[in-house]
């Protein structure tokens, strides 16, 4: 399992969030491999870019993780009621191919398990419907059940654990689902 947070800043709420699915993951007894973009850089996508100097390695590494793994976790946070732009990036970038040209093998046949959460009531919710249409289109398999926390900033403790056991039951569950379909 891949797990990918949309933020690339320190103290996010959405890398709290991969970290805790990640911690689950585990539990259930699935690998986890956690991806911080912030250690993949890669140039904002341009096809005049990619014509010159093919795919960043980095894009090239995140798409070879992805192609390897059967579920893929995406925490995403939510910028002016969509995704962000480090994440669309990281996507424009992973559904080429790595000689050029579209290619939908890191999405086609995955399943994408969505989350998000935001310190506003909506928890993030209004990014997941992009991504959704996002990952459809090249492909993926995004499981119907997503999880949205909001007032993240009351939703984790100190340790970064979320503080609800609902709501940590509830993404027990929808990971649990997703390792096991």
């Amino acid at each position: 399992m891949l797990l990918i947070s949309g933020s690339t800043r320190q103290e996010s709420y959405n890398k709290k969030l991969v970290a805790e699915a990640a911690a689950i993951s585990k539990e259930l007894g699935a690998s986890a491999c956690v991806v911080d973009l912030k250690e993949y850089p890669m140039a904002l996508y341009d096809g005049d870019l990619e014509a010159s100097s093919g795919m960043p390695e980095k894009a090239k590494c995140l798409r070879q993780q992805m192609i390897q793994s059967n579920v893929i976790v995406i925490a995403s946070p939510e910028y002016n009621s969509s995704v962000s732009a480090v994440l669309k990036n990281a996507i424009d970038w992973t559904s080429r191919s790595e000689t050029g040209g579209s290619s939908r093998d890191a999405y086609k046949g995955k399943r994408f398990v969505l989350l998000s959460t935001s310190p506003g009531g909506g928890g993030g919710k209004r990014g997941l419907v992009h991504l959704r249409a996002i990952i459809e289109a090249i492909g993926g398999t995004v499981l119907e059940k997503q999880l949205s926390i909001p007032n993240a900033s009351k939703a984790f403790d100190d340790k970064g654990m979320i503080v609800d056991p609902k709501i940590k039951q509830e993404l027990e569950q929808l990971l649990s689902e997703a390792i096991t379909k």
